[in-house]
């Protein structure tokens, strides 16, 4: 078979595949997620190679009820050294495409629907551009198309390329994962799996490559892309405890709004809180929900305010990132008692009282929870605990923990509890490890060569902006950081519990490029997703697999 022969079927492949698993409902949560991983594995076990290999394709259990699971599928050459491609298969909801929500997973008839639409109507810039796309041919729609089955595709693809060399030297494994728009739970549970099934195939896993997606709003430089890494994200509370007074004597107490006001003045896009690293900036923290602590009118000022922000980060790690939150935090307070003492003053015509308040962790509001109620206490909390984790609103049920804690404590105003109130996602790069650095030059061969022969340019870059499964892909992270971790989040459910013996290798993201991911107008660039990126796929793990 040609070259350009073996890059026509993949391509073909790509698209026949792309096209079909989007017509696979899998919106994260639902019983579809569930039943999408047997309808692929059925799919593959009818293909050539597993038909006469049926042992190299399974399944591994996830969670949920109904039970999620992933799919594995092992193409075998020679030696131990394997390269695993990866990839989730969940998706966001449905709900945004309106009346169109039944078409949204078949991608040909909802694009000529959607461009029906555009055509009807006004349009602001963003449909514009999508009518734009949808007219030119190049972008197809679909709930999941982009993000990310159309990168499973090109996976699948490669691996059947791979498995039709008459002496491929190395192993591709294939994984498809469930939950990653949730808390990565399918890839956290497969990276738990993986030693053993190293072990069971004697696999030497040397490399990772995720599929994921990516966006550009431009003309695709920044979609047709290596990515290097992927950005870290932590998820800070500040959980303020003021001293409630009647609105009519309102200097009798303590303003928890005006504490929390302060802090998210100090926090909310703060470009000095960015992270710079790898020669590019992560955007600043932002606040993600505040909401006072009570249910039904009341001409009390609140005296629980929760807040939660969104940081991103290039570098710092969770030690950094609760230091400088407890600091900004402890400022914040000082800055706001300052300017109510000093407002009492001037309305009460005498000198500023000096108001003093307390910046506790989470983990050490659990210290006093269990110096005061003992046992009986830290075992209520638990029961709650267990109560919320079936929840898929982590910040609502830390709230609801951190409140009780609070209370178990008798914590009294004014204070402030922090600590991180959802999934940590690690930083992870190429550049963190030794074998990454010589991977470096072998992906820029690979994409040079693979620009020319399509006629377009593949570039480097150094961080997938969003948060993706690759922070659990190939990474091992550091006890003491999934320590501090753990003690600072209210509830087990949103922490990552992890294992000995974890497999570490180097990672980097290939994925599909187009616009407005988990949008109505949700669209992958298909020539470059279904030509290119199966070949610069297959042609990457080629040169992992190499000497």
């Amino acid at each position: 078979m040609t070259n350009e022969t073996a890059l026509g079927i993949a391509a073909a492949r790509t698209r026949e595949l792309s096209l079909l698993m989007t017509r696979w409902p899998s919106v994260t949560g639902s019983p579809d997620e569930a039943e999408f991983s047997e309808r692929l594995r059925a799919h593959l076990a009818e293909t050539p190679y597993f038909r006469r290999h049926p042992d190299r394709l399974f399944t591994v259990d996830s969670h949920g009820e109904p039970l999620t699971r992933s799919v594995v599928a092992l193409v075998r050459g020679s030696g131990r050294k394997t390269v695993v491609l990866a990839g989730h298969f969940d998706t966001v909801s449905i709900a945004n495409y309106g009346t169109l929500a039944p078409l949204a997973c078949d991608p040909e008839p909802l694009t000529e629907a959607l461009t029906k639409e555009l055509r009807s109507r006004p349009l602001n810039g963003a449909e514009a551009k999508a009518l734009e796309d949808f007219e030119s041919g190049d972008f197809i729609a679909g709930r999941g198309l982009l993000d990310m089955k159309s990168g499973l595709a090109a996976g699948i693809a490669a691996l059947e390329r791979f498995a039709g060399l008459e002496a491929p030297e190395g192993n591709i494994l294939f994984v498809a994962t469930p939950d990653e728009e949730n808390r990565s739970r399918g890839m956290r549970s497969l990276r738990n799996a993986l030693p053993e099934i190293a072990r069971r195939f004697d696999l030497n896993i040397v490399a990772g490559i995720n599929l994921d997606a990516s966006s550009c709003e431009r003309d695709g430089e920044e979609g047709r892309a290596v990515y290097l890494g992927s950005i870290g994200k932590f998820a800070p509370f500040a959980f303020v405890i003021g001293r409630p007074t009647h609105a009519g004597y309102p200097f009798n107490g303590t303003s928890a709004h005006r504490i929390s006001a302060e802090i998210t003045r100090a926090m909310d896009t703060v470009p000095e809180l960015s992270d710079e690293a790898f020669g590019e900036r992560s955007p600043p923290p932002v606040c993600l929900e505040a909401r006072d602590i009570r249910d039904g009118y009341d001409v009390t000022t609140p005296d629980r305010v929760w807040l939660s922000f969104n940081w991103l980060t290039h570098r710092r790690g969770a030690g950094d990132i609760l230091a400088e939150f407890h600091a900004i935090v402890s400022g914040a307070l000082r800055t706001a008692l300052d300017a109510q003492d000093a407002n009492a003053a001037r309305y009460r015509g005498r000198e500023p009282i000096g108001t003093e308040g307390l910046v506790l962790t989470y983990a050490a509001l659990v210290e006093r929870v269990e110096a005061r109620g003992g046992a009986d206490a830290l075992a209520r909390l638990a029961t709650l605990d267990r109560a919320l984790s079936g929840g898929t609103d982590p910040l609502k049920v830390s709230r609801e923990i951190v409140s009780a804690a609070v209370t178990e404590a008798g914590i009294e105003g004014p204070a402030v509890i922090v600590g991180f109130g959802s999934l940590h996602y690690p930083l992870v790069h190429l550049e963190q490890s030794e074998a990454g650095h010589g991977l470096r030059e072998r992906f820029r061969r690979v994409m040079d060569e693979a620009a020319r022969r399509h006629g377009t340019s593949i570039k480097f870059k150094q961080i997938f902006a969003g948060i993706s499964d690759m922070s659990f892909f190939g990474h091992r992270p550091h006890a003491g950081e999934t320590g501090l971790l753990a003690a600072n989040t209210p509830s087990p459910a949103f922490t990552d519990d992890v294992p000995k013996g974890l497999l570490s290798f180097p990672t980097v993201n290939i994925g599909p490029w187009g616009r407005d991911y988990h949008q109505k107008w949700e669209r992958v660039h298909a020539p470059y997703t279904f030509g290119v990126l199966p070949d610069l796929v297959f042609e990457s793990a080629l040169a992992c697999l190499g000497e």
